[in-house]
């Protein structure tokens, strides 16, 4: 048994286009392949965990003798975003798909319940970057107190408020409101957040650190509830808290950047001893890059991402497992601002390991949840297939 596993999730670093992907509008999409065509990558820890070995990366070279195992992981749940994405990892299997408003913004009678049960008229009500938002409407929603609401390519209603013009705990009693609206079937989103900002004019305006995350629960148990149940740690590092809505999570820390989340992980590595489960999520990846369609950013943070990561590998003990994967893909170069359907990479590593292996193409991201199920010998979902025989032999 390995003591300790971190599983990382790269948000949206997607490795070519899934089966399906014609279905979502994503046939060609390859986040990897076209971040590497526009930003030369310098990996050389991810290229030796085998990262290169999977598909073709421009410029990076499989590697001769990987350290890890490494493969493919499709997707089979309804969807493309985030939170199904991890909770298949942890092995759910999602049939019915959020709905998103990306394109139409929110119903016209959502918005009029929200106003009239929040006694605030609404601006917006598009999707949009929330530093964009704040900077147009900001001072509209200064003068006249309107809720700034907004969505994304995801399945979420976001509410930006001035903390001078609605005081925190009015900020978050209107999103409770929200969030009880859309836990209607006809307007059922996957999250809502308040979104605080301060500042006195679109040049200076700033997102606060009192961001509220209202999501629903899973739909089901999970590999975390399963650990959890067993007396076994589960302790979340970044969004992983606010995906699983806290379920089947005993700890949990919060992150200001991907950077950040490294080094929380790193410490956590260094200093905690614990059996069970750090599962982390680096959403810089995605909200800064995939959905702004910047294939350099997103490179040269993956090339940040390898530089931490050979910090990681230097404190892991021989009983620790890593699991590096992803939750979807976010093509910088396709067309429009959502995510892609595509497979994800899957790697895993330990000290103790003496060779490599190719996992080949896993039929489900639930096979990660199935292994660290395996390992820790507790219940596993229905759905997934364990691979901690093939890496124990190695």
């Amino acid at each position: 048994m390995y003591k300790r596993v971190f599983l990382i999730v790269l948000d949206s670093l997607g490795f070519g286009e899934a089966p399906d992907a014609e279905l979502y509008n994503d046939k060609g999409a390859n986040t990897i392949y076209h971040i590497s065509e526009n930003h030369k990558l310098t990996i050389p820890n991810l290229q030796k965990l085998g990262f290169a070995n999977i598909i073709n990366i421009k410029d990076v070279d499989k590697h001769s003798s990987p350290i890890g195992a490494y493969g493919l992981l499709k997707e089979v749940s309804l969807g493309k975003d985030t939170m199904t994405g991890h909770w298949e990892l942890m092995g759910l299997h999602i049939t019915e798909p959020f709905l998103t408003f990306t394109d139409t913004g929110f119903p016209p009678k959502l918005i009029k319940e929200l106003e009239d049960r929040t006694g605030r008229k609404v601006i917006g009500n598009i999707s949009a970057s929330g530093t964009e938002i704040i900077k147009d409407l900001g001072e509209e929603h200064m003068r006249t107190g309107d809720l700034i609401v907004y969505t994304s390519a995801d399945s979420v209603l976001q509410i930006a408020m001035h903390e001078d013009v609605i005081p925190i705990e009015e900020q978050y009693r209107i999103s409770e409101i929200a969030r009880e609206i859309t836990m209607k079937p006809e307007w059922r989103v996957g999250r809502v957040i308040t979104r605080p900002f301060v500042g006195t004019n679109k040049d200076n305006f700033k997102r606060t650190a009192n961001r509220a995350d209202y999501a629903l629960s899973p739909v089901g148990k999970t590999t975390l509830d399963y650990l959890n149940e067993t007396g076994y740690k589960t302790l979340a590092v970044g969004k992983i808290n606010d995906i699983f809505n806290g379920q089947g999570i005993n700890e949990f820390v919060k992150t200001k950047s991907n950077y950040d989340g490294m080094e929380k992980t790193i410490e956590i590595a260094k200093t905690k001893d614990f059996k069970g489960l750090c599962f982390v999520n680096l959403v810089d990846f995605d909200a800064l890059y995939g959905h702004r369609r910047d294939p350099i950013g997103y490179g040269k943070a993956i090339d940040e991402f390898d530089l931490q990561l050979k910090d990681l590998l230097e404190v892991l003990k021989d009983d620790d497992l890593l699991l590096l994967t992803a939750d979807h893909g976010n093509d910088p170069i396709h067309h429009g601002t959502d995510h892609t359907r595509e497979y994800v990479p899957i790697i895993a590593y330990s000290p103790s390991m003496k060779g490599h292996l190719n996992l080949k193409i896993r039929e489900s991201f639930a096979d990660v949840g199935a292994t660290i199920s395996e390992n820790f010998n507790v219940k596993q979902g229905k759905l997934g297939k364990s691979f901690l025989e093939n890496i124990k032999e190695i």
